[in-house]
């Protein structure tokens, strides 16, 4: 069995990554995406993350390969996270400055957090609730300080703010396909976004873009986009997806930062102050321990899993070592032990 705090550990850690690799993309993607229409700096984003998708490509065998059944929802995911999320940013980062667009990416957090709880049931605690509240509470302090400055565009702070609505509907949706090959959701996801988005540039007549611009903008898709996705994913496998996005939330602090670095200034106290607030609701989630003894229902599914976490009890022969995937059925079972809301605990509360 896993150290207790280990699920809501690692599952914290890996959407905290994530967060800090999108946070920095946001001031990147204002920069090199400067004169660019949205689709083709969207279409740009969704190739470098498709392409470091392709390398990331495992074995067969060790994860579980997407369905014909989950084509509705990853078509859902496409149309959300890789057409109007990028799209919506990258035209907002054109009408504001990076330092308040990446601040509003907070909202992202509370559209995610909703909307798990409306549609997986998902239990918001007092801790976990804490941590949002905190986490908003640190981005409000953040964009007041922004909105003292004189520096808030409306229009585009608007685009932003649509942007996370879109990306918290695609981080709900993608809790669906959380156990399969993340790398294959990834790949599908960024290459069908990267056609959509580059079609439609071309029938607009967007400019397009120089060599060292393209090249950065394919870059910042491949690790803001691309390897950020893959790690959400595997957070939401450990930890669910209201606490993942609400980790996911200290990515605008991370934004915020990496605009100040590239030149933009206006810092004040509310902005160290909100920074503080964010990092405690970060921490809130690392500390965070759920044990109770629960009942699992008789269970059929195919994931990446081991067996040595004390659900995966069925027989091998030989016992293979190490992750590996294929259909397999859980028993019913009773038992005590800290978790979170992944594919296995998904009992009321």
């Amino acid at each position: 069995m896993p150290p207790p705090t280990a699920p809501a550990l690692r599952g914290a850690l890996l959407a905290l990554l994530a967060a800090v690799l999108f946070g920095l993309s946001t001031p990147l993607v204002q920069r090199f995406g400067a004169g660019l229409g949205p689709f083709s700096t969207a279409a740009l984003l969704n190739a470098g993350a498709a392409a470091v998708a392709l390398l990331q490509r495992r074995g067969a065998g060790r994860e579980a390969p997407l369905r014909r059944s989950d084509l509705p929802r990853l078509l859902a995911m496409v149309a959300a996270g890789a057409v109007i999320g990028p799209v919506a940013l990258a035209w907002g980062l054109q009408r504001t400055s990076g330092t308040s667009a990446s601040l509003l990416l907070t909202l992202e957090a509370v559209f995610t957090a909703l909307l798990a709880w409306r549609w997986y049931g998902e239990t918001l605690d007092a801790r976990v609730k804490t941590a949002v509240a905190l986490l908003l509470a640190g981005g409000a302090l953040l964009a007041l300080d922004q909105g003292r400055a004189g520096e808030v565009q409306l229009l585009g702070l608007l685009a932003v703010a649509l942007a996370t609505l879109a990306w918290g509907l695609d981080n709900t949706l993608s809790r669906g396909v959380a156990e399969r090959d993340p790398a294959q959701v990834v790949l599908a996801k960024a290459a069908l976004g990267a056609l959509a988005t580059g079609a439609v540039a071309l029938l607009r007549g967007e400019p397009r873009p120089a060599g060292g611009a393209a090249l950065a903008l394919l870059a910042v898709g491949a690790s803001g986009y691309g390897l950020s996705l893959r790690l959400y994913l595997l957070a939401q496998r450990q930890f669910g997806a209201a606490r993942t996005g609400s980790v996911f939330a200290f990515a605008p602090f991370i934004g915020a930062l990496g605009a100040f670095a590239l030149g933009e200034r206006g810092v004040g106290a509310l902005t160290l102050l909100g920074g503080a607030l964010m990092a405690a609701g970060v921490a809130v989630h690392l500390l965070e321990r759920h044990e109770h003894a629960h009942t699992h229902e008789a269970l059929e599914h195919e994931h990446a899993h081991t067996h040595d976490d004390g659900h995966h009890l069925h027989p091998h022969d030989p016992m293979p070592v190490g992750a590996h995937s294929h259909w397999h059925r859980h028993e019913p079972l009773t038992h005590r032990h800290p978790h979170v809301p992944d594919a296995h605990h998904t009992h009321g509360h």
